[in-house]
């Protein structure tokens, strides 16, 4: 096939400009510079309601090959924060809470997901829908994923959801659309996963405890703190 002049410098001149274009739309503007993140440890209480910390027992997180401390694009450090706890609400029901915090959407903030850290885990993941938690009168519900962990005789169900920057999203697909949304204005986001799991409940009892656990607990998160786990919905 014989390639003209022409077409060599047509094609030349459309990957210059694809590099051009992909420079100049580079999300450049670090989200989390202008929103800072609260301290988790702080704004999340120990005990509320009904409910109580119980201690030596933590939710499965994965391996954690890169640290807490990422490097920004400019070279300062960014530390990400991780809260993981157990609750009782005082009738013998355990709810374990994890919120994992990303400056910048990284591997640390992804593989928290249970597709990925509980497989990690050796478990086996299924029985995924989507679900949806009131938080308060006049508030939007969160959208949340639902999903069963097994391993022998451990049965974990699952309700997570990830906020990207200001907005929440449930799946890899429009979580990168979201993304590419912010990308498009020159930021990168900040994310949080939140996620909640109980074991020793059949899946719908289990499930129903969970919403009444978020409920309860961001119920008792200071109203201004309360975009960092609901988005721009709160």
């Amino acid at each position: 096939m014989n390639v003209s002049r022409f077409q060599i410098i047509v094609a030349s001149a459309a990957i210059l400009a694809a590099a051009v274009l992909a420079q100049v739309l580079m999300p450049r503007q670090l989200m989390a510079r202008t929103s800072a993140a609260p301290s988790l440890d702080q704004i999340i209480p120990k005990q509320f309601g009904t409910w109580k910390l119980v201690p030596d027992i933590s939710p499965i997180t994965p391996p954690d090959p890169e640290g807490y401390v990422q490097p920004d694009p400019n070279g300062a450090k960014v530390y990400a924060q991780e809260v993981s706890r157990a609750y009782t609400d005082g009738q013998g029901n355990i709810v374990m809470f994890l919120v994992a915090y990303g400056p910048v959407q990284n591997y640390r903030l992804k593989a928290h997901r249970p597709e990925i850290c509980y497989t990690a885990a050796g478990f086996r993941i299924d029985d995924k829908f989507g679900g949806s938690i009131k938080v308060k009168n006049g508030v939007p519900p969160i959208k949340v994923t639902r999903v069963v962990a097994e391993r022998e005789s451990r049965y974990e169900p699952i309700s997570y959801w990830m906020r990207v920057g200001n907005d929440i999203t449930t799946g890899v697909v429009d979580r990168q659309i979201v993304r590419l949304k912010y990308g498009l204005r020159g930021i990168i986001p900040d994310g949080a996963l939140i996620r909640v799991s109980t074991v020793g409940l059949p899946r719908d009892a289990a499930f129903q405890l969970q919403d009444k656990f978020v409920h309860d607990i961001l119920a008792a998160i200071p109203e201004n703190e309360l975009k960092f786990f609901t988005g721009s919905s709160s």
